[in-house]
């Protein structure tokens, strides 16, 4: 009857321990975690079990590591936001894999994603016909969010321009003032066309919290606070 108090006890201690650390660390649902958030979760669980089965092992030696990694992972989550290129180590960027209609297979391949994997989040989001698929991005978790034809949209998600035709999401140029090249380049718009941008705005690409453009040169800026 001790034994089983103090393992009820030890249990509540470290679900309050483990709600506490979850909530500083800012945690979504399990599919919504980036790479590194996940190693985290795992590990923190799998501590956190310890001193629930064996009523051997200090409580602290329970505590201590699961506070660490939440100290880690805050201090990264902090550097992250400092540097974009600690960012795309860490958690990488999205990448498109279906533009206009058509499939970018060594996209495909560069990500290690097969047309089953293709195939298969298409059906979670109720698309059974690839041709129907306008764009595709595989977002930084893994997840492929999809953009059907005009033809096959519902009613109040039809995006249409001026032409009738579906056009792609705007793609982000500029993020927290570092120039995205690979999309420069994606939608065929030249460093020319962006420093003609930035002069016309009288502004430097550190002024740009966000820039987002289109595939025939429509551009939104957003300037950085302060």
């Amino acid at each position: 009857m001790i034994i089983l108090s103090i393992v009820l006890i030890r249990a509540v201690v470290l679900y309050i321990v483990l709600a506490f650390s979850l909530r500083l660390m800012g945690k979504r649902q399990l599919g919504e975690l980036q790479p590194s958030e996940l190693v985290v979760t795992i590990l923190i669980s799998n501590i956190a079990a310890i001193p629930v089965e064996d009523s051997s092992v200090p409580m602290i030696m329970g505590i201590i590591p699961i506070l660490t990694l939440v100290c880690i992972d805050v201090i990264m989550s902090g550097i992250m936001l400092k540097s974009t290129k600690v960012r795309k180590l860490m958690i990488g960027s999205p990448r498109i894999i279906i533009s206009e209609g058509e499939i970018l297979q060594k996209e495909m391949k560069r990500l290690r994603y097969t047309v089953d994997d293709l195939t298969e989040a298409m059906r979670e989001q109720q698309i059974f016909d690839i041709t129907q698929v306008h764009y595709a991005i595989v977002e930084t978790t893994g997840k492929i969010n999809f953009l059907q034809k005009k033809d096959f949209q519902s009613a109040e998600k039809q995006d249409v321009d001026a032409g009738g035709s579906t056009k792609n999401p705007p793609s982000v140029i500029i993020r927290d003032g570092v120039i995205d090249k690979a999309q420069l380049r994606l939608l065929g718009l030249g460093e020319n066309w962006l420093k003609k941008i930035l002069r016309e705005n009288n502004i430097t690409e550190k002024d740009v919290f966000l820039l987002t453009t289109e595939s025939g040169g429509k551009y939104t800026i957003i300037k950085k606070a302060g």
